[in-house]
């Protein structure tokens, strides 16, 4: 594969170091509920092989971004929201993701909303590392994102936990775990990290480069992301030899 001849172009140690000092940290902040979201992740998942940062995911809660911003979601405003439904569809191509709109938007996000499901995967977060983290938010977008599916009763969540590699045991403790005050508290605690960094929706992607952060709100700003940390953007899949500026 490409990106693993990149990471063994030298068996150096000093390079390797050198390589592993310098990686930028790059936080995206989200939230599962949100479809552009989901293209970030991707993308950000794409790349983190390719640029030299360390990804770190940051599950949130978007109502309580929202909230605490005094934001007004798009689904919300109806010209927002039947642009939005157009958009996602042209997103789906371009970004070679499999987003399809669920049967009814407005109850999926607004009526059942994530709360359930964004604990579930700040337990993952606190117990495993990111590569399960990547996994089940990955199966929770594909629920509510491309087959229509609930992702808020704990059958769903049993679902999506196994698809993504979790042992049975694993996902029964998981949800047990996303009842508790301190997982609360720990979603509770990051999405006013969002704030502070002045979110007012997701994606919320925050790249610390020379002691500065700085943030970037939405799916269709990496090449500027790139620029800022001196990388070099190569369209939404980095790896496909059409892939162009």
């Amino acid at each position: 594969m490409r990106n693993s001849k990149l990471l063994h172009f030298s068996s150096s140690p000093q390079v390797t170091q050198r390589m592993s000092s310098s990686k930028k940290v790059v936080e995206l902040f989200y939230d599962v509920v949100s479809p552009y979201t989901w293209l970030a992740f991707e993308v950000l998942c794409r790349y983190k092989n390719v640029w030299n940062i360390d990804l770190k995911f940051k599950p949130a809660y978007l109502g309580g971004v929202m909230h605490g911003s005094g934001n007004r979601p798009p689904g919300l405003v109806p010209n927002k929201f039947h642009y939005m439904s157009t958009d996602l569809t042209r997103l789906s191509d371009y970004f070679a993701v499999p987003l399809s709109s669920p049967s009814n938007p407005f109850e999926a996000m607004f009526e059942k909303g994530s709360l359930n499901a964004m604990r579930f995967v700040t337990a993952v977060a606190e117990k495993e590392g990111d590569v399960q983290v990547e996994r089940v938010s990955r199966e929770l977008w594909k629920r509510i994102w491309s087959t229509d599916q609930d992702i808020t009763q704990p059958a769903s969540l049993t679902e999506a936990g196994l698809k993504a590699g979790l042992s049975a045991s694993q996902v029964e403790e998981f949800l047990t775990l996303a009842k508790s005050q301190p997982i609360k508290d720990k979603l509770k605690s990051v999405t006013e990290e969002a704030l502070k960094h002045k979110a007012f929706g997701f994606p919320c992607i925050v790249c610390h480069v020379n002691g500065k952060a700085e943030v970037f709100f939405g799916s269709d700003r990496f090449e500027l992301m790139a620029h800022c940390i001196g990388e070099k953007w190569l369209g939404p899949q980095p790896d496909k030899p059409t892939a162009k500026m």
